[in-house]
């Protein structure tokens, strides 16, 4: 491990962010730096006074000046080290989720900033973001794969998905590729009790998005019989589990051509036809013979279209759901930008509760932690203004617990997920 003899020095009353319970220092938060070192390397930090406060890797391209593995100064960073970290993780998913496709390292919430790690059935899916932990990444993976075979859980390939634009923050390439032999990189998983093909090599972020699972459990009692409309619905999961909840008719709703093709494939991975063709014997007892149980009775469709403009014309004609979902990209990616992002936001909730019936249901979110819960439910209340209607909170809910929020580190925390009760006539 890159260890140098060197120590970044905080300003006086500086280190705010860190002292509460976070990661990260800033640039503009450091005094100096003893002692020679690269980019990359693994620094000792200390408070103006010369107080430790822990270990850090450095990198003087980031505004992100250190990123701290470690509050205890006299710890070495080495392979015991790692696998601590990485044995702690694993143990707490295997106490909180279903691990058998689950985010298995959260970077700063797992106390390993910086990186990410997914595990769905038996590949692993790896995103790194910084240039410390990126010098790092290949010893976690295998220290990862050793803590996984001790539970019999053997892992056949390892995809890398570093191509995120916060690479090049960090002065970084952005890349994605084989780790190690090559392997079809149409993964199969089951979450939920719902069939997917998650595509791990061009999917968005890792594939898929394993912050989701219990929400998309959580709006199933509600589908029953219901009108649903799934928008933005990536490669199908809300609408899916809605139609597997019995719903009588399910519309998914994409921009995305490729997300939506994915979508039709999952759609007939668990027995619901697309089109006229799908329903002959053969494709059923192929399905069957998968373990995939076929259900017909739920009329599901998945399209192409802008939402900005169907859910205007919906309302046009009149058209009404028991149930909509919104499930939009994040609209806030920087702090600059959360004003028009909020305007986004309000614009398609308005539309999106203009077409819940009176007494449905409407289930929408935010995957952006610059809107914050009271900015999201500030303008979930001017929405419901702005469409004449009154809404009832059902359930707020956040992320999975495989994606676990560090108190102190606002980072980690990002999802806001809300079913709300659409009110007309009161």
């Amino acid at each position: 491990m890159a260890e140098k003899d060197a120590a970044v020095t905080l300003k006086k009353g500086e280190g705010r962010l860190l002292k509460s319970g976070g990661a990260w220092i800033f640039d503009n938060e450091i005094s100096g730096v003893e002692g020679d070192f690269e980019n990359g390397d693994i620094l000792k930090v200390r408070d103006f006074d010369g107080y430790p406060l822990g270990k850090g890797y450095i990198n003087t391209n980031s505004k992100i000046r250190i990123r701290m593995l470690t509050r205890h100064q006299e710890d070495c960073i080495d392979d015991a080290f790692l696998r601590k970290r990485l044995k702690d993780a694993v143990e707490y998913r295997k106490k909180t989720v279903d691990t058998s496709s689950c985010r298995l390292v959260f970077g700063e919430a797992d106390f390993l900033p910086g990186i990410t790690i997914d595990k769905y059935e038996d590949v692993l899916v790896v995103e790194s973001l910084a240039l410390g932990i990126d010098r790092l990444k290949e010893r976690i993976i295998s220290l990862l794969k050793e803590i996984l075979a001790d539970d019999g859980i053997v892992i056949r390939g390892v995809y890398e998905r570093s191509d995120a634009k916060e690479r090049t923050k960090e002065g970084l390439e952005r890349i994605k590729g084989f780790i190690g032999p090559s392997f079809d990189t149409q993964v199969p998983i089951t979450e939920n009790g719902v069939h997917y093909l998650v595509d791990v090599a061009e999917g968005q972020k890792t594939g898929f998005f394993l912050d989701q699972k219990y929400n998309r459990a959580a709006i199933r009692k509600l589908c029953t019989g219901a009108r649903v409309l799934d928008c933005f619905t990536h490669t199908g999961s809300f609408a899916l589990n809605a139609a597997m909840a019995g719903a009588a008719r399910v519309l998914g709703v994409d921009a995305s051509d490729s997300a939506i093709l994915q979508a039709r494939k999952n759609a007939e991975l668990n027995g619901f036809p697309q089109f006229p063709s799908d329903t002959d014997p053969e494709k059923d007892a192929a399905r069957k013979d998968a373990g995939c149980t076929v259900k017909p009775k739920c009329d599901l469709r998945f399209e192409t279209a802008d939402l900005l403009e169907l859910l205007p014309a919906m309302e046009a004609e009149g058209e009404e759901y028991d149930v909509v979902i919104l499930d939009p990209p994040a609209f806030a990616k920087t702090r600059q930008n959360v004003k028009s992002a909020e305007k986004g936001y309000r614009k398609i909730n308005k539309a999106g509760m203009k077409i819940v019936k009176d007494g449905g249901f409407l289930a929408t979110c935010s995957c952006s932690h610059f809107m914050t819960r009271e900015l999201f439910e500030r303008m979930l209340y001017d929405a419901a203004r702005e469409a004449h209607v009154r809404i009832r909170q059902v359930e707020a809910r956040t992320q999975a617990p495989d994606h676990p929020i560090l108190l102190g580190a606002d980072e980690t925390s990002y999802l806001k997920f809300y079913i709300l009760q659409v009110l007309r006539q009161v």
